[in-house]
């Protein structure tokens, strides 16, 4: 009888887990469609598409708030599917770090579209690989796996190359996969300003 408790325990926590990493799939699905912001600005004015991204901003913690008291379609179903807690703010924060991002660094689109492509492909790449065949903890954070911030740091690296010279690309993706890995607050915000700063910087002394 105990060995069908165990049995029923351990059955129990591996349906825990698929339904966790399903869970955050999705999420992280979501997350790296962020990148329909950047087709748009293939097409729409820097301004306009600034404008754009804090309509989108109001709109869901509008959303977020009616989502607490009533059943929205398609909405609610969604973060129920997603979110990791109640008080979720990542969304909030993920489009407050590309809207600093494109404000702050509009004199160079090409920097400012790298660092928000290593926000959505790159952190949401980690977070899959890390969860799923992290096996060894990265150094002063127990949290974070080293096969996740390869992951980064190759795919981020790879997509800068799109927009930026070599060396740029390499010093922009370390520096996102750094962040990635020791920011002390929620990584959608540090994650694109510190990579862009890093490019900028980069791209001066070059």
């Amino acid at each position: 009888m105990l060995r069908n408790w165990k049995k029923h325990i351990k059955e129990l926590s591996r349906n825990s887990w698929h339904d966790v990493m399903d869970r955050e799939l999705v999420r992280q699905l979501i997350h790296a469609s962020g990148v329909f912001v950047l087709i748009l600005g293939l097409f729409l004015k820097i301004d306009v598409l600034i404008l754009l991204c804090v309509i989108m901003v109001v709109s869901v913690e509008i959303l977020f708030i009616l989502d607490k008291y009533i059943h929205i379609p398609v909405f609610s179903s969604i973060m129920f599917t997603c979110k990791r807690s109640d008080d979720e703010r990542g969304f909030l924060y993920f489009f407050l770090g590309i809207i600093a991002t494109l404000v702050i660094f509009s004199f160079n689109l090409s920097i400012a579209y790298s660092a928000i492509l290593l926000l959505l492909i790159g952190d949401s790449l980690s977070t899959i690989v890390g969860r799923k065949f992290g096996k060894h903890k990265l150094p002063f954070n127990k949290h974070k796996s080293l096969e996740g911030s390869l992951a980064f740091f190759i795919v981020g690296f790879i997509c800068c190359l799109i927009l930026l010279p070599p060396i740029p690309a390499f010093t922009g993706a370390l520096a996102g996969t750094l962040t990635e890995a020791y920011s002390p607050v929620d990584d959608n915000i540090p994650i694109p300003l510190v990579s862009a700063m890093i490019m900028a910087l980069v791209m001066y002394l070059l």
